[in-house]
């Protein structure tokens, strides 16, 4: 099966990259919208990689690379019910929620903000950059994930020469 390309958005003060890469691994909990937890179940699986963005953030950015090394399960949060993310609704045997383990790989630093993505014509149809686009798990595809990469090493070498 190929390997597939993904952004998964989280408030840095809530779940920031920093926090990722201390942990190492983290299962990815706490997805409350359909569409973002069909990816999370059907289609994300080990061995994809994933942008880290920081959203709700001046500069919003992707502040790193991480990768999926354990397949969508159900998300433990919804059956606990001191958790925000509880949901009465859910049960044991019917679940209603997913995550996935994620894996820190690389720090983008300084962060790829939102406006240099904006700035590159290869990333025009992204769905981050879509207006309205609010999902917290989205597909990136191969392309565009060229593409960031492309950028973060133009980047790091114009910063190195600076």
């Amino acid at each position: 099966m190929p390997k597939k390309y993904w952004l998964f958005k989280s408030e840095p003060e809530t779940f920031s990259f920093d926090h990722l890469v201390a942990a190492r691994t983290t299962f990815w909990d706490g997805v409350r919208n359909f569409q973002a937890r069909n990816l999370l179940r059907d289609e994300i699986r080990p061995g994809d990689r994933v942008l880290f963005y920081h959203s709700r953030e001046e500069p919003m950015a992707i502040a790193g690379l991480a990768t999926v090394v354990k397949a969508g399960a159900p998300d433990p949060s919804q059956f606990d019910p001191a958790s925000k993310y509880h949901d009465e609704g859910a049960s044991p045997e019917d679940p209603r929620w997913y995550g996935v383990e994620i894996r820190a790989d690389e720090r983008l630093d300084p962060p790829l903000t939102r406006e240099e993505l904006k700035a590159s014509p290869a990333l025009a149809d992204m769905m981050l950059l879509k207006k309205g686009s609010r999902l917290s798990v989205q597909p990136v595809t191969a392309p565009e994930w060229e593409a960031v990469l492309a950028l973060a090493k133009k980047r790091r070498k114009r910063l190195a020469s600076d």
